[in-house]
């Protein structure tokens, strides 16, 4: 599947204004494609990474419950 969102799609990691590596999402793309597209942040035109709704979910739970 070809994910291209364009770039008012794409929604910074809360952790990025305090630097390090973040990454973005499109939510966008969950209610017109069914997949949450994820990229690093430094590299827009880098790959992009499509996962569920159900697993994105579960990411964002994983790093939330991490010792950062």
């Amino acid at each position: 599947m070809s994910v291209d969102p364009t770039p008012a799609q794409w929604v910074k990691s809360s952790y990025s204004q305090q630097g390090g590596n973040c990454v973005e999402w499109a939510p966008a793309a969950v209610s017109t494609l069914g997949v949450v597209p994820v990229r690093d942040s430094k590299r827009a035109d880098g790959p992009v990474l499509t996962v569920t709704p159900q697993a994105f979910t579960g990411l964002v739970a994983l790093a939330l419950a991490a010792d950062l």
